[in-house]
C-alpha cells in the first residue's frame, strides 16, 4: 500500500467532488474522483489499495448497487457511504449489506477524515495479511510441488496467487502433469480450506448417469433411485468442486452446468425445488478448450465462466531440471512404503531418465521411480525384468544432460551440508567464486538449504 492512502470518491455533483478532493488532499490522500458507479468499478480490484468513498443517492447505479458490487470484488473492502438528511435509513440498509462506516451530509471535515485514516489502516492490515499469507503458502508449496527449475517455480508462484483469489481456474496440460495435484493445492492454501475437495472425472461417468451425479436426484427420479441422493455441486457447497477432463462432459451437460454457475442454484433429478449452491469450480483438460469451442466440440460460453484465469501446467520434458529430484523423492517415499532399503541413483541411471522423452510426464516418471525402489530392472519400461531396456534419444541434449547432472550434485551438496558454503566447496573440491557462479546459473538459494535444516531440527 503506497504511503498516501488511496480514496475512490464517487459522486454525481462535480462541485462536490472538488471540495471533497480538496480537503482529503490537504489531508494527505490521494483521490480518485468518478461520476458514477461504473466509473468506480472499473477502477477496483480485488487488492486494490484504498477506501472506496459512495454518495448513496446518485442517477443510474445508486450507492447501495455499488456497495454490493464492490463488495463481492472483496469482501474486505473498506466502503464508506455517505448519506443526505433523512437518509439514514438507508445508511443502516449500507451497514448491514457490510459497509465499513456512514456520513450523513452535512459533516464536519474533521469526523470525515478520522473515519477515513481508520478504513484506510485496516485496509493496508489486511493487505499486508494476505501478501503475508501468500508468501508463506508459496514455501509450503515448495514440499508439495516439487522442483527447483523456473517452470516449477512459475507455477507455484501462480498456484499460490490463484489459491488466494477464491476465482475459477482451468488447468490445462497433458496426461500426468498433475493437474489433479494443482487443483488441491487450489483447494488447501485456499479460502475454502475448510470445506469439501470434491472431484469427478467426467471421462469416467457414463453419459446417462452425468446429470445424477452432478445435481443429485430425488427418489425414484428414474428406475434404480430407491432414496434421494445430492449431487458433487451440492456436496461441494463451501468448498472446491474439480472437473478433471471436462473435455468429455456432453455438450447437453455444458449447458445445464452453465446455468448452474450463473445462477448459483441446482435442481435435482426428479424435483422442481432449486438449492443454493456457493462452491469454487476448478476445471482441467488436457486439450486447449478455446480450440475445442471454435469447432463446436466444447460451449465458448461455459469457457469463459469457467475460466476467470487459465493455468497451463508444464511437461516434464521442460523442467528437466526437476527430473533426477522428482526421481529420487519417488524412490525414497517408494521405499520406505514397501519397507525396501532405498536404492542409489547411478550416473548410467541418470543420464538415461534425462534422455528419456517422459511422454507420460510426472505419473511416468513415478511409475519408473516405484519399479526403481522395487529393483525390478527396467526401470524406464513398464514390462517387467526388462533389463536392457534403453530410452529413446529424443530427448535433452549431452549439454543439457550434463547441465542437469551437474545441478543435481550441487543441490545434493548443499542439502547434505545445511546449506553451509564452506562445507560444500570442501565436498565438491570447488572454490568459491565457481561454487557462487554455478549456484547462480542454476537459481540455487543457499537460503533455502538452511530452513529445510532448521525445520529438520
Amino acid at each position: 500500500m503506497s504511503e498516501s492512502p488511496t480514496v475512490l470518491f464517487v459522486d454525481d455533483e462535480a462541485a462536490m467532488r472538488a471540495a471533497v478532493g480538496q480537503w482529503l488532499g490537504l489531508a494527505g490522500f490521494r483521490v480518485q474522483a468518478c461520476g458514477d458507479g461504473a466509473q468506480a468499478l472499473a477502477r477496483l480490484h480485488a487488492d486494490f489499495d484504498g477506501v472506496l468513498v459512495t454518495d448513496l443517492k446518485m442517477p443510474g447505479m445508486d450507492g447501495i448497487d455499488l456497495l454490493r458490487q464492490a463488495l463481492a470484488l472483496d469482501a474486505d473492502l473498506p466502503v464508506v457511504v455517505i448519506t443526505g438528511h433523512g437518509g439514514v435509513e438507508k445508511a443502516v440498509e449500507a451497514m448491514r449489506l457490510g459497509a465499513y462506516d456512514f456520513i450523513e451530509k452535512p459533516f464536519a471535515p474533521e469526523r470525515f477524515v478520522e473515519v477515513l485514516r481508520r478504513a484506510a489502516e485496516k485496509r493496508r492490515l489486511t493487505l499486508e495479511n494476505r501478501r503475508l499469507r501468500r508468501e508463506v503458502g508459496a514455501r509450503e508449496l515448495e514440499h508439495v510441488l516439487l522442483g527447483t527449475s523456473t517452470a516449477a517455480q512459475a507455477l507455484r508462484g501462480a498456484v499460490a496467487e490463484l489459491a488466494a483469489a477464491d476465482v475459477g481456474v482451468v488447468l490445462v496440460g497433458e496426461t500426468g502433469t498433475g493437474k489433479d495435484l494443482v487443483a488441491r493445492c487450489l483447494h488447501d492454501f485456499g479460502p475454502r480450506r475448510d470445506g469439501r475437495y470434491v472431484a469427478i472425472n467426467c471421462a469416467a461417468v457414463p453419459e446417462s448417469m452425468v446429470e445424477s451425479e452432478l445435481f443429485g436426484h430425488e427418489a425414484g427420479a428414474f428406475t434404480g433411485a430407491a432414496r434421494a441422493r445430492c449431487g458433487k455441486l451440492e456436496h461441494a457447497h463451501g468448498g472446491t468442486l474439480f472437473l478433471d477432463e471436462i473435455e468429455s462432459m456432453p455438450l447437453a451437460m455444458q449447458a445445464k452446468m452453465l446455468r448452474a454457475l450463473q445462477e448459483r442454484s441446482i435442481e435435482r433429478l426428479g424435483s422442481n425445488r432449486a438449492i443454493a449452491v456457493d462452491a469454487r469450480v476448478i476445471a482441467a483438460s488436457k486439450r486447449d478448450l478455446r480450440e475445442a469451442g471454435a469447432r463446436g466440440e466444447f460451449r465458448a460460453d461455459l469457457y469463459y465462466r469457467l475460466s476467470v484465469v487459465e493455468l497451463r501446467i508444464p511437461p516434464l520434458r521442460e523442467r528437466p531440471e526437476d527430473i533426477a529430484l522428482l526421481f529420487e523423492f519417488f524412490a525414497s517415499s517408494a521405499a520406505r512404503a514397501h519397507g525396501r532399503e532405498p536404492r542409489p541413483v547411478g550416473g548410467a541411471l541418470l543420464g538415461e531418465l534425462l534422455s528419456h522423452p517422459w511422454p507420460g510426464n510426472v505419473r511416468e516418471l513415478r511409475n519408473a521411480a516405484e519399479r526403481h525402489a522395487l529393483g525390478l530392472g527396467g526401470v524406464l519400461l513398464a514390462g517387467f525384468g526388462a533389463e536392457d531396456a534403453r530410452p529413446s534419444a529424443a530427448g535433452a541434449s549431452l549439454v543439457q544432460q550434463m547441465e542437469c547432472f551437474e545441478r543435481q550434485v550441487i543441490e545434493r551438496a548443499l542439502a547434505e551440508c545445511g546449506g553451509r558454503i564452506h562445507d560444500v566447496m570442501a565436498h565438491l573440491d570447488l572454490p568459491r567464486r565457481t561454487l557462487n557462479e554455478k549456484m547462480a546459473r542454476y537459481g540455487l538459494e543457499r537460503a533455502r538449504y538452511l530452513e529445510a535444516e532448521r525445520s529438520e531440527h
